[in-house]
This record gives structure tokens, sequence and C-alpha cells, in this order.
């Protein structure tokens, strides 16, 4: 990582990475976020707009022509019997006309003698009554009136010359059940279409899912099973990707643990005879001098072996954040440091209990080097939980806050091991909080020091 990388992690004023320096377009806002969501999108809406362009064709064309051809053939059955009854000789003959209709056309009609037509309501303007009104216009010359009723009929009313003809129209005279069957059915199928849509796209990704979940499990240091290779090809092979990437990066940070290990163990044995040689020597000044470069030297291999021991080799477990908190504490204050803890409620999480000790260790003892008092807060947040370490010491200007997390940096130039350490203890830290997925940011304390505050995600 380079010095702006560090700078805009640790600023506290730009974004980590560019995703959160875009603002997302309103539509993106709008449409859902998970991979789910989308590719049930991308089968739904095709199916929505074919649903509402075969609804609109089938209602324009085939409901229009049939609704017209039925209000053209109750029209056609109405002047028929107006002109038959003009041609009846009797009343009797009238009647049996009628009852010959009723049986014939399924059209109830009744005619009062020396009524009135009463005035016509304004029209509602639904299509069965206006395609009614034209077809009855072109077939009948006379006065009429049309009345809907709420079962789907009409009463039609016209004006004879010797009285008023009621004609009640039953619903299947002037729509088809074809209309409701053909909706019934294209919703009926759509609904079959998504849920079998929903079932195979609930199951490819579910594996693109495991996947995630095994990639941040792995970045927050947590062990990782081989994962199932299952779904697309494409999903597939990302898993073999991943699982390639994480053995070759288990096995570089083994080499490189171990390297190191050897390393500095192996220099333990020159370092014990140095001692002792040295002790044997005597008092001389120049031999006091050697004495402490070999303390030195002595300091920075322990440090090297604490960088060694987080690495990560730690199992991560279950951990009580507060009630590690508390015990450190009273550690410290068994040590001699002043310290003011405010924990924060239980809150549990698999961490590595020995690894985030050392992590707070090395901050706190950082803090106590260079200020009188230190606090240690802990607060759940959102995604996790943040460990806050404050002091009233100097502080670090912020444009130091980035350096002091490389190795071997101090911003001490006397160099002496007896004020500080070798430089290790905020790159430890740092290593530490980013194998468990989180990290450690330098802000300015409320309390006139400096604040770490260490990040940890669920």
């Amino acid at each position: 990582m380079t010095a702006h990388d560090v700078d805009a992690d640790f600023s506290g004023s730009e974004p980590e990475n560019e995703f959160e320096i875009r603002r997302d377009p309103w539509i993106k806002r709008v449409l859902p976020r998970t991979m789910f969501g989308r590719s049930l999108l991308i089968v739904v809406i095709p199916l929505i707009l074919l649903q509402a362009i075969a609804t609109w064709v089938f209602y324009d064309r085939h409901w229009a022509a049939i609704s017209w051809r039925l209000s053209a053939a109750v029209a056609g059955d109405i002047g028929l019997l107006i002109d038959a009854l003009k041609l009846a000789d009797s009343p009797a003959q009238a009647a049996r006309l009628l009852e010959r209709a009723k049986a014939q056309t399924d059209l109830d009609v009744t005619v009062r003698r020396a009524a009135a037509l009463p005035p016509a309501l304004p029209m509602t303007g639904r299509l069965i009554e206006d395609q009614l009104n034209q077809a009855i216009l072109g077939r009948v010359d006379l006065p009429f009136r049309i009345d809907l009723a709420e079962d789907g009929g009409a009463e039609i009313k016209v004006q004879l010359a010797d009285g008023v003809m009621s004609v009640n129209v039953p619903r299947n005279r002037l729509s088809s059940s074809t209309t409701y069957i053909f909706v019934m059915w294209m919703l009926g199928s759509s609904l079959v279409l998504l849920a079998v849509a929903t079932v195979f796209l609930r199951n490819q990704v579910k594996s693109l899912r495991r996947l995630a979940e095994a990639a941040d499990s792995f970045g927050k240091g947590l062990p990782v099973p081989s994962l199932k290779v299952e779904g697309a090809v494409e999903i597939r092979r990302a898993a073999i990707a991943f699982m390639t990437m994480r053995d070759r990066l288990q096995r570089q940070v083994r080499q490189r643990t171990q390297m190191l290990a050897g390393v500095s163990h192996d220099l333990r044995t020159p370092l014990t005879r140095m001692k002792l040689a040295l002790e044997i020597l005597g008092d001389d000044p120049a031999v006091a001098e050697l004495k402490s470069d070999v303390a030195e030297m002595e300091h920075m291999v322990h440090g090297y072996l604490d960088f060694v021991r987080g690495e990560g080799t730690e199992a991560s477990v279950e951990t009580d954040i507060s009630l590690l908190i508390e015990d450190l504490a009273a550690d410290l204050r068994r040590e001699g440091t002043p310290l003011t803890v405010t924990p924060p409620p239980e809150f549990v999480m698999a961490v590595r209990p020995n690894a985030l000790r050392r992590c707070l260790g090395n901050l706190i003892g950082n803090a106590r080097r260079h200020a009188s008092q230190v606090w240690l807060t802990g607060v759940v947040a959102a995604d996790g939980i943040d460990i806050l370490i404050d002091d009233d010491g100097p502080g670090i200007p912020p444009a130091n806050r980035s350096r002091v997390f490389r190795p071997f940096v101090r911003l001490d130039a006397s160099r002496n091991p007896l004020t500080g350490g070798v430089g290790l203890g905020l790159t430890i830290a740092r290593d530490v909080a980013r194998s468990h997925g989180g990290d450690i940011r330098l802000e300015t304390s409320p309390q006139g020091g400096l604040r770490a505050r260490v990040h940890l995600p669920r």
C-alpha cells in the first residue's frame, strides 16, 4: 500500500474506495441491489410487457369486435320484434309473439300500453353502453333509453306508437366469458412461470452468496472450508479461482511466518553468546556501549517474534469483547497504566483473542508512553464494534498519521529503545485489525491528544 492509499484510509475525510465517491443515478437507487432481485426483474419486466401488449391487443380487437357483434345482434332482435308487433292482429297474438321471442332470443320483453318513455339518463361512457347505443340507432328508428344493470345485463326501453316496450337483456347476450377466461389463463401461466424462474434463480444465486460469504470470512481471518463447486459455469469458475487464491495466500503467509520465525529464533543464539562474552569482559565503557547495542538487537528480535505471532496462526473463537476489554484493562492497571475504561454492552463475535489483546495492548502502550492518562472505550456500531483508545498527550500531526503504521518507523528521532519500541507496535496492531476484516484509524481525541479507532466488523 502506498502512502497516498494510507492517507486516504486514515484521514477521515476521504472515502475508502471509488464506489463511495460516485453517487448512483436514481434508477439504480430504485432498482433492487441484490443479484437475485435484479435477475428476477429481468424475467418479470418482459413478462409484464408481454401481458400488457397481449391484453391491449385482445381488448382492442377481440373484445371490442365480439361486444359489437353481440350488441348488433341484440339491436337486430329488438328491431325484428318491433316490426313483428306492428303486424300482430290482436293483443293475444302479440302476447304469444313475445313469449316465443323470450324462448328463442332469451330476451324478456314486455309492453306497457299508453305509457310514455322516461327521459334518458346521461351515458356512463362504458364500452358496452356505447356500442349498444350505436347498434340500436342503426336498426331502430324510435326513441329509446338504455339502463345498464349491476349484473352486467341491460334494460332497453323503446317508445312505440301505443306504449313503451321494455326489453331485459341478460348478461350473456352482451358479453363473452372468453374475456375473463383469457385473463385468468394469462395471469395463471405468468404466476407459474414466475415461480419456476424464482426457484431456478434462487439456486443460482445461492452458490454466489456462499462464495461471497466465504470471501468475507476469509477476509476476516476466519477458517474457510472448501466450497462446493456448483451453479452456472461462471460461478463455478469464480469459486475455483477463489479457492486457488485462498490456498496461495495461506501458503505465502505460512512461508513468510516460518521464515521470520526461523530468522528471529536463529538470532537469539549469537545474541546470547555475545551477552555472556560481554559479561566476562567487565565494566569497560566500550563494553557498556556494546551491551546497549546487544540489548537493542534483542529488543528488535522480540519485536520480530511479536510480528510473527500476529500473522494469523491463532484460531478464531466466539469472544465477548466487553469481557476481553475488562480483562485487558485489569492487567494493564496492575502494571501501573493510568487507564479509564468504559466497556461496551455484551458483544460476542469471532476474533482471535490473543491477537486482539496484543493489538489493543500495543495501542495503549504507545499512548501510555506519550500521555499521562489513557481512556479505553467500546462503542457498538451498525456493522460491528469500535474500540477507542484516547490519550491526553501531544498527539500526532495529520501529515504523519499514515507514516507511523509503516514497519520500523518511529517519530522519536533519538532511536533510544528505552523510550520506545523498534517501530513495529502500530504495524502489528494494524495487521491484527485488518486480519479480522477491520482497520485502525488515527483521529484527534476529544481529550486533547490522539485517538486510535479500532473497527471490527461483525
